[in-house]
């Protein structure tokens, strides 16, 4: 078997579901990006990642609008503070830091809930993402669905390494730091504070020291 790439290609059909969902998207709204979204790698390239930072999928008017994780939409307005705040990220343009963003679904799923399968089938893609960081020693993964595709990429059991908020697990060589995702509903009922995510990034950042 040839080597897998680390990115979908643009017009990824793995996942029927999803390919039927962005083609109707393409017709609806032809200016925005309507495909697989990339791992989002700082200006040096994945040599240089040390900490990754997974969500679940991108979403309809998020990253699949504008074809970058988390930007253009609610979720990545507390992410990017935080990163911000703690060093990993950086600029007006804002650029990562040692720091790579991706999703265990690189297409955005019908009312932004991707299924087992789906998730299954793209893990290849966060796998091969993650052997291409050699210098990867942290992962936070931002919700139960993504921290068990994550532990699972790493070979790991989700029953020995279980979601928490705020909870890490070693796999081999990685820490994962698991969260509630930072969603607007997530922010909006409380479940998941500012202070409670900035809390959680200043343990990767010990973690991580420059």
């Amino acid at each position: 078997m040839g080597q897998i790439a680390s990115e979908p290609d643009d017009d990824c059909a793995l996942c029927p579901r999803l390919h039927r969902f962005i083609a109707e998207t393409r017709q609806l709204y032809p200016e925005w990006h309507n495909g697989p979204v990339k791992t989002w790698y700082p200006p040096e390239g994945p040599e240089s990642v040390e900490l990754l930072v997974v969500g679940l999928a991108p979403g309809l008017r998020g990253a699949n609008r504008t074809g970058r994780p988390f930007t253009g939409d609610a979720s990545g307005d507390l992410l990017f503070t935080v990163l911000m705040a703690k060093g990993f990220a950086t600029g007006k343009d804002l650029q990562l830091k040692r720091t790579a963003i991706t999703n265990a679904v690189r297409c955005v799923p019908p009312g932004n809930r991707p299924v087992a399968a789906e998730i299954n089938t793209c893990r290849v893609f966060l796998q091969s993402s993650m052997a291409a960081m050699p210098k990867l020693r942290a992962i936070v993964s931002l919700g139960k669905i993504a921290h068990e595709s994550t532990v699972r990429a790493l070979d790991g059991r989700p029953a020995a390494h279980p979601f928490a908020h705020h909870q890490t697990t070693d796999i081999g060589n990685v820490r994962i730091f698991s969260s509630y995702h930072c969603s607007r509903y997530n922010i909006n009922t409380g479940r998941l504070t500012p202070e409670m995510f900035a809390a959680l990034f200043d343990d990767v950042s010990a973690f991580l020291p420059d």
